[in-house]
């Protein structure tokens, strides 16, 4: 039985390992993101790399009726997403597919594609080889990330991952590369006392002025009005 679940407003998310820890940031990314496309009919169906307990296609799912794959590659995490997305009210809508996104092969291209991906490359590794393949990206490197988002999403579809801030250039230069433009940024904050530590990225292939903003989650020790905006759709305390 897992040890620890999160319970949403619409879903709950089991998670039975330390590796796939449900984090504040990530919820903040999925609410942005969905807020982002919430509006744009024509994304019919996505995909989520590296889904861990699934908590970014439930949230997509909360907002989106589209279908959503979300891929795996390690085995109890992929296990752990097909049972929460089971027990969800978007269950048919959501597939969970065990798989090295490097290697995986598919006809199907998606509308949108989005990742909460390994973050340390570079970094010391744990030695635990589980916690590696989530936190670390020994199995996926940004610029590998890049190009299986290219290789996979359809014409005039759109690209959208968060990363530590410290990666934001190299994010940016990799999409430039491929040919992607930056369409929306948030930067976020822990609180006016703290440096920037995440970014949130939507690419497109249509150059324009980007959509940009800064989001401070607490501020006097409580969650902020811009990040109580985006979380009181899923967060129950909001």
């Amino acid at each position: 039985m897992p040890n620890h679940y999160f319970q949403f407003k619409q879903f709950t998310v089991w998670q039975e390992h330390a590796a796939m820890k449900v984090c504040t940031d990530a919820c903040l990314y999925g609410a942005w993101l969905a807020k982002q496309i919430e509006n744009q009919p024509s994304i019919a169906n996505c995909l989520d790399i590296g889904t861990g307990t699934g908590l970014l296609s439930l949230i997509l799912a909360q907002k989106i009726y589209a279908s959503i794959d979300a891929i795996e590659i390690e085995a109890a995490a992929a296990q752990q997403a097909k049972d929460n997305f089971n027990a969800s009210p978007f269950h048919q809508r959501l597939q969970v597919i065990e798989a090295n996104i490097n290697d995986w092969q598919t006809s199907q291209t998606y509308q949108l594609v989005f990742s909460n991906p390994p973050f340390y490359e570079q970094n010391l590794a744990s030695p635990d080889a589980k916690r590696n393949l989530a936190l670390h990206s020994s199995a996926l490197t940004l610029e590998a990330l890049f190009l299986a988002m290219n290789r996979l999403v359809a014409p005039a579809g759109q690209l959208s991952m968060i990363l530590p801030w410290h990666r934001r250039e190299a994010a940016i230069q990799y999409a430039l590369d491929l040919g992607w433009h930056l369409s929306a940024e948030a930067t976020i904050y822990q609180s006016h006392k703290h440096k920037a530590f995440r970014s949130f990225f939507i690419f497109s292939q249509t150059a324009k002025t980007p959509f940009v903003e800064e989001i401070v989650i607490q501020q006097n020790g409580v969650y902020s009005q811009a990040f109580s905006a985006l979380l009181k759709d899923y967060y129950l305390a909001l």
